[in-house]
Formats: C-alpha cells, structure tokens, sequence
C-alpha cells in the first residue's frame, strides 16, 4: 500500500485505496502524421463521492493548530495525521510521478505535490472544487 493510498484511506475512502486512480503524466511525443483518434475510455464502475471539503473543515475545525489544508501540503498531510516530513513529501511526490527538476526544489515539489494530490483525490471519489488543484 503506498503513501496515497494512506490519503484515501485516511479520508474514509476505502474502497477507493484498494486500487486508487494513479497514472503517469502524458510523456510528449513528436507529431504523428494522422494519427487516429483515441479509443473511448472504457466504462468503469460507480465511485461513491466522498465530500472531502466537509471532512477537511471538519478536522480543521477540530485542530487546535491553525492549519491552512487549502494551500499547504505539509497541513494536509498534518489534518491527516500522517508523516508530513520532507522524506515523507519526496515518497508521495514519486508515487504520484513528480518531474525530477521539481524534485530539487522543495517549494516547488510542495506546490505540485498539493495540486495533484487533491487532483487525484478528485479522481479517486473525492468531492473537491476544481479551483483548489487546477
């Protein structure tokens, strides 16, 4: 079980962590003369919503820290009660394919890294406003 999984699961999504939505960024490739259009995504079954912005108020509400979850990694993570160390932030990052010159940069990896991990929440069931992670 990876680091992502211990998110969905820490926000009630379960059966989301049993095989949550991760996939790799679009690598570019040179332009293909013609090339056909892509196959239509196959069906998948019906996620269960879970209302993350009410949860995550909830706990932040319930904290006795200050934590701005909106914008901060480091206080999702902490709302969470999970590891929200650097070493911790890196493993996510590469779980959920960081480009490498990110990586170097911890403010930039920490930017990305709060995008897409709402992002891939979204993806996996998760009730969260599209203006928090586009």
């Amino acid at each position: 079980m990876g680091f992502f999984s211990n998110i969905l699961e820490k926000l009630g999504m379960s059966s989301a962590a049993a095989a949550p939505v991760i996939t790799p960024p679009a690598v570019p490739t040179a332009a293909a003369p013609a090339a056909p259009a892509p196959a239509a995504a196959p069906a998948v079954a019906s996620i269960t919503m879970v209302d993350v912005m009410a949860l995550m108020e909830k706990k932040a509400a319930a904290n006795p820290q200050k934590l701005n979850w909106k914008t901060s990694i480091v206080d999702l993570l902490k709302l969470l009660e999970l590891d929200s160390s650097l070493a911790a932030r890196k493993e996510l990052a590469k779980e959920l394919y960081c480009p490498d010159e990110l990586m170097a940069d911890s403010a930039q990896m920490n930017m990305w890294l709060h995008k897409n991990v709402l992002a891939h929440i979204a993806a996996n069931g998760g009730n969260v406003p599209k203006e928090l992670f586009s």
